[in-house]
């Protein structure tokens, strides 16, 4: 990096520390302040005549680049813009978005990036943290090297295999390292200079991607078996050597893959996989808050999932957990659990059932005494009648599944039935918001995975608590990073589900919404970060020291998209 921020002594004042002049300073998004610097900056960093005369302040610049925003036509053009933006003035870009963070979070992450994966390789502008080859397996400790930032605070990773609910994206799938470490900064305060975006390319069984002349990875099929493990645990031990510390997370790894490479790595290092550990926590807290709606207990739910893959594998686990801190046994705790995959209700007769299936799956003697047309295939609305679950979590990335039969099913069994189409991006989701209230004669409490409008029903307006996981992983990535974590557990995002549905307000209930307004993002990042660290501690992984003075401490780990004074000092 070519700059370092410092305090001058004895005072309170900050300052970045540059190394570099002129031209190349403006080059680095992470010093330029384009039209703001000072003329006494100007004076000291030689930059009179490479940018207008005029100063702006940062409110000016915010104005003019939020006129250009609402300029562009659609989504993926205003994503476009704000990904130039962010390669230019990352402070600017962060500033802006947290000023209009309900309008953009959407346009930086889900669901837009769903289309930016798709079509990466046509609006590919600049090249944002790293791609590692499978062809250049024998140099990952080098290519490690060539990020400029030789302490990164947190790594995001992927292989584009399982990209949101769109599928394998190949090279395509940097999108959403690029995504996720975008709201590392923007909700939990994680400096952006420490984010480092990886894409494992390992080829695709994308036959479109393949075929198009503009892709930009490496074209072959997907490398398998013994051959991709190895490029994995190489990678993982470079990581180690190079970056000791940082912060690993797995990102869009094919369930198979996303829950074998946790297993295998959790012990070596710190890190965690969102779409297994992350998903889990931001769901067992919005249980947690609808809940208080619906005046009920937790040992009391019984839980049916539409899915049964990585996010459903994590999400069953923690409500176990959860289960069992409420006073219920192992076995009990997970037969409140059933899944309905593909193939209809998961039953131990299955062959050939994967381990997440096989421990959920329900014993065949008790459809004996349910009423379904065809017990070798019950459907996820006979299961519900038979079952009577109180909670309908969608995972199944498939747009349909909860249809008006299976909504006015769980609204038939219940008074106050919890309905999660969880699956993004909106292309994806299990039903909309407004059906599922509708269709409930809104009784339904309804969270989803992407983000929909309020919906007006019987002169009740519910907001749709999007149940998005930047309220969980930003906060557990800054509780690595200032609690000196050293490992992630099951038990820090149980932690930081009670923390974020603390977080809800009587108002939110009362609107039906069983998660914070999304411009407190990073209050509930702190939260989260605070209940991870503590957890920590409880577990022996973290220092008990961190906990003098603790939000404090968090709170002044976090960056803020400001700007500070510039002086230029020779590197040394």
């Amino acid at each position: 990096m070519i700059f370092t921020i410092k305090q001058e002594p004895a005072t309170a004042h900050r300052y970045l520390a540059a190394h570099v002049k002129g031209a190349e300073l403006l080059m680095n998004p992470s010093t330029n302040k384009g039209t703001a610097f000072t003329n006494a900056e100007r004076d000291e960093l030689d930059l009179h005549g490479l940018i207008p005369p005029a100063i702006s302040t940062l409110e000016q610049q915010l104005q003019r680049v939020y006129d250009a925003f609402q300029a562009k036509a659609g989504n993926l053009e205003k994503h476009i813009y704000l990904s130039s933006l962010q390669d230019r003035n990352e402070t600017l870009f962060f500033r802006l978005l947290s000023e209009h963070i309900e309008e953009m979070m959407p346009i930086v992450y889900t669901p837009t990036v769903g289309e930016v994966c798709q079509r990466f390789s046509h609006i590919y502008r600049r090249a944002r943290g790293l791609y590692v080859s499978y062809d250049q397996r024998h140099h990952l400790e080098r290519i490690l090297k060539d990020f400029p930032n030789p302490h990164p605070a947190v790594i995001v990773v992927t292989d584009g295999q399982r990209i949101l609910g769109l599928g394998d994206q190949g090279a395509g799938g940097m999108g959403i390292p690029i995504g996720k470490l975008c709201l590392y900064t923007l909700c939990g305060g994680v400096a952006p200079y420490g984010a480092l975006p990886i894409m494992l390319d390992v080829g695709t069984d994308n036959e479109e991607r393949l075929a198009d002349p503009l892709y930009l990875g490496l074209r072959q099929k997907r490398v398998p078996g013994h051959a991709y493990q190895k490029f994995v645990d190489d990678f993982v031990a470079a990581v180690m050597k190079v970056f000791p510390g940082v912060l690993l997370q797995w990102e869009d790894f094919y369930k198979g893959n996303a829950i074998k490479q946790l297993a295998r790595f959790r012990d070596r290092l710190c890190t965690f996989n969102d779409d297994i550990q992350g998903t889990a926590g931001v769901v067992v807290a919005g249980i947690f808050a609808g809940l208080r709606i619906s005046g009920q207990r937790l040992r009391d739910q019984r839980v049916l999932f539409a899915g049964a893959g990585a996010a459903a594998h994590g999400i069953a686990d923690l409500i176990v957990s959860a289960l069992q801190e409420d006073g219920l046994g192992l076995a009990e705790a997970r037969q409140r659990i059933w899944t309905v995959d593909s193939q209809g209700l998961v039953t131990r007769d299955r062959h050939e059932l994967e381990d997440f299936k096989a421990t959920y799956a329900r014993d065949p003697g008790e459809l004996l005494s349910y009423t379904c047309a065809n017990r070798s295939h019950v459907t996820l609305a006979e299961t519900i009648l038979n079952a009577r679950p109180t909670i309908l979590l969608g995972t199944s990335a498939t747009p349909g599944t909860f249809t008006e039969e299976v909504v006015r099913a769980m609204a038939a069994v219940n008074q106050r039935p919890m309905i999660f189409p969880l699956s993004n991006p909106t292309s994806c989701c299990e039903c909309r918001a407004e059906d599922a209230i509708r269709w409930s004669d809104g009784r339904a409490i309804v969270a989803t995975g992407s983000p929909f409008a309020p919906v007006v029903f019987n002169g009740h307006t519910f907001r749709i608590g999007q149940g998005n996981n930047a309220y969980i992983f930003p906060g557990i990535g800054l509780g690595a990073t200032a609690g000196g974590l050293r490992r992630i557990s099951d038990g820090m995002f149980l932690a930081g589900a009670k923390a974020l549905a603390a977080k809800v307000t009587e108002a939110d209930l009362a609107a039906s919404a069983v998660y914070p307004e999304v411009r407190r993002i990073r209050e509930c990042s702190l939260a989260v970060a605070c209940a991870a660290i503590r957890q920590g501690v409880a577990e022996g992984l973290a220092e008990v020291s961190i906990l003098e003075n603790l939000e404090a401490r968090v709170q002044e780990a976090m960056w803020v998209p400001e700007y500070l004074p510039m002086r230029y000092e020779p590197a040394d």
